[in-house]
């Protein structure tokens, strides 16, 4: 185990998030998303709560500052999204920046295009975000 990071943090996860250069992007999925059908770098995260992972990953992790670096999977025509989902979400993240919203299946298509994929255990209807890599600055 290593001191800092936390222990939601899988070492695949740190080795696929140190990888990731900037503008690339991570799907934080629920777990009911089909993430090896999208992608083939796809991990696991079992029990574990989308919000849990974020909260891990984001001391690790510089969102992009030159576009929106967080997107939400946007319900259905005729669904509702429960907006707690997004509030617990930017909770983890400490994120009070703008949250794109994309249709279903652009999200899917958008999913295949990630870096990778991170199945959690979320039960949240409408769970799924997409986080885009920054620049890490210089200390």
């Amino acid at each position: 185990m290593l001191k800092g990071i936390s222990p939601v943090v899988s070492p695949d996860l740190l080795k696929t998030l140190a990888e990731m250069g900037h503008g690339d992007e991570i799907v934080i999925s629920d777990a009911h998303f089909p993430g090896h059908t999208f992608n083939s770098r796809t991990l696991r995260a079992d029990g574990l709560g989308a919000d849990a992972l974020l909260a891990g990953i984001i001391p690790l992790f510089e969102l992009d500052a030159y576009a929106t670096p967080v997107i939400m999977m946007a319900p259905v025509p005729g669904d509702t999204l429960d907006p707690s989902v997004e509030a617990k979400y930017r909770k983890a993240l400490k994120y009070d920046g703008k949250i794109e919203q994309m249709e279903r299946y652009a999200f899917y298509e958008r999913a295949k295009k990630a870096y990778a994929v991170v199945v959690s255990g979320e039960t949240a209807k409408y769970g799924n975000i997409i986080l885009k890599k920054g620049v890490t600055p210089v200390a």
